[in-house]
């Protein structure tokens, strides 16, 4: 094979990787929406929504789940190369070689069970060279954000 053929052929399988975390991150969202749905359903369900917006549910994974889960996050926050605050969140970047696309989209996975309020937005961007993700949310998410992911305010 040639140069060509290897960096076609590495592109295409990289393609295909965002392909099927993008498929992942669609039934991801779709079960969080189902889930949040049924919370909705009574009455007094709503009212304790309404009155705490983001707490994280800590039954939402079980305890080597939020093991893994703890270690991937303290992992994710060494890892940043920069942070970018956004209108209605934060933009955390990596670079690929030191965070994977399917490490990030497990985080997500994982993150999205136990904190629903969040938004979730991987990006891969600069032809595969940074890997980004937003997080955003409702008003009054960014202190939220920078408390749990240790963003110092500027």
């Amino acid at each position: 094979m040639t140069n060509k053929e290897v960096s076609s052929a590495m592109w295409r399988s990289s393609l295909g990787a965002v392909v099927a975390v993008q498929l992942i991150l669609v039934v991801v969202t779709a079960q969080l929406s189902a889930r949040a749905l049924q919370a909705q359903g009574s009455p007094e369900k709503r009212t304790m929504a309404s009155q705490s917006t983001f707490h994280c549910n800590i039954k939402a994974l079980n305890p080597v789940e939020r093991t893994e889960q703890k270690q991937l996050t303290e992992r994710l926050i060494a890892a940043r190369k920069e942070i970018v605050e956004t209108e209605k969140g934060y933009e955390f970047q990596f670079d690929p070689s030191t965070v994977s696309l399917a490490e990030l989209a497990r985080w997500v996975a994982a993150e999205g069970k136990c904190c629903p309020f969040f938004d979730f937005h991987i990006d891969l961007e600069r032809a595969g060279s940074l890997l980004c993700l937003r997080l955003t949310g409702e008003d009054g998410i960014k202190p939220f954000i920078r408390s749990e992911f240790k963003v110092h305010a500027k």
